[in-house]
C-alpha cells in the first residue's frame, strides 16, 4: 500500500511538479467507495472495479476544477491548496458516511492462510496485497518505458515547454497522470479497507510515511518508490516486532513497554536521515 501511494505521488510530482497533499484523500475515498460498493454488490471484484473508476473520475474532476491554476505557482501555494482539499474531503466523507469508523469484511476467497513452511502461515489477503503491489510495479515499468504515454510522461518531466511546443496537449497529459495517480491511491485505500478501520482522516495517517518512502527512494523515481516502500515497511515491522523484547532484556518491562513503541515509530525517520546523509538525492534519483 505504501508503494501504491508513493508511485501515484511520484508520477504527479515527477511530471506536474505538484506537491499534492490531497493524495491521502483519494486513499480515503477509495476505501469508502470500495466498502460501499462491496456492501451493495456482494462482489469484491465489482467493488474494486467500480471504486477505481470512481476514484479516477474524482481525481480528474479535482485536477480540472482545483489544481490547474497551481502548476506555475510556488510550492507553498500548492501545499496550502491541497491541504485545503484534505479538509474538504474529510468533511464531505463525514457528511456522506458519518464520522464513525466502518469496517470491510475480508473477501471469502482471501480469508484463509498460506502455508509458507511447517507451522508458518501467512494471511492470504496480505499475500494478495503484496502480489498486487508487485503487479502494479511491473505495469508501471511497462507503461513508463515501453509505451507512447510513458514516453510523453518522461518527456514532460524533462522539458514540458518543449513537449507542448511539439503539439502535445500537456494539460490533457497532466489530467491523465493526475487521474492515474488518484486511482493508485484509491487502489491502496480499497486494499487497506479489510485491514484497517475506514474512517475520516485515514489518509493523513499514511501520507507522512509515503513522503518518507519518496524521499528515501528518490523524488520522481518509480524504482525508488518500490525500494523505499520495501525498506520502510521492513524497518517499521521489524522495529515494532523486536524492539520491545530487545529493550526488555536491558531495562524493566514497564520501561520497555513505554519506550518500545515510541522508538519503533521513529525508526523510519532515522532510516531517512541516514539515507539523506549518504545520498542526499535518495537511493535511486530520477534521471535528467
Amino acid at each position: 500500500m505504501l508503494f501504491l501511494m508513493a508511485a501515484g505521488l511520484t508520477l504527479v510530482f515527477g511530471i506536474m511538479n505538484l506537491v499534492n497533499l490531497a493524495h491521502g484523500s483519494f486513499y480515503m475515498v477509495g476505501a469508502y467507495l470500495a466498502t460501499t460498493f462491496f456492501s451493495w454488490t456482494g462482489s469484491f471484484v465489482a467493488a474494486v472495479v467500480l471504486s477505481l473508476l470512481t476514484t479516477l473520475a474524482v481525481g480528474v474532476l479535482v485536477e480540472l476544477i482545483a489544481l490547474r491554476t497551481l502548476y506555475e505557482r510556488d510550492h507553498l501555494d500548492q501545499v496550502l491548496a491541497t491541504f485545503g482539499l484534505i479538509l474538504f474531503f474529510n468533511e464531505l466523507i463525514a457528511i456522506l458516511w458519518g464520522r464513525a469508523a466502518i469496517y470491510t469484511a475480508t473477501p471469502a476467497a482471501f480469508a484463509g492462510y498460506i502455508e509458507l513452511a511447517p507451522r508458518l502461515r501467512y494471511p492470504t489477503y496480505r499475500a494478495a496485497v503484496i502480489l498486487v503491489g508487485l503487479a502494479v510495479a511491473a505495469l508501471l515499468y511497462v507503461v513508463v518505458t515501453r509505451t507512447r504515454l510513458g514516453m510523453l510522461i518522461r518527456a514532460g518531466a524533462s522539458n514540458r515547454t518543449m513537449v507542448a511546443a511539439l503539439g502535445v496537449n500537456i494539460r490533457l497529459l497532466y489530467t491523465v497522470v493526475f487521474g492515474f495517480g488518484a486511482a493508485l491511491a484509491g487502489l491502496a485505500g480499497l486494499m487497506a479497507g479489510p485491514i484497517y478501520a475506514v474512517q475520516p482522516g485515514m489518509g493523513e495517517q499514511i501520507l507522512i510515511q509515503v513522503f518518507v518512502v519518496i524521499v528515501i527512494g528518490g523524488i520522481g523515481s518509480i524504482r525508488g518508490a518500490l525500494v523505499g516502500a520495501i525498506l520502510v515497511g521492513m524497518v517499521d515491522t521489524l522495529g515494532r516486532a523486536f524492539l520491545r523484547p530487545l529493550l526488555s532484556t536491558m531495562v524493566s518491562p514497564n520501561a520497555a513497554d513505554a519506550a518500545g513503541p515510541a522508538l519503533a515509530s521513529i525508526l523510519i525517520y532515522v532510516l531517512m536521515a541516514a539515507v539523506l546523509f549518504f545520498r542526499p538525492q535518495g537511493l535511486f534519483p530520477a534521471r535528467g
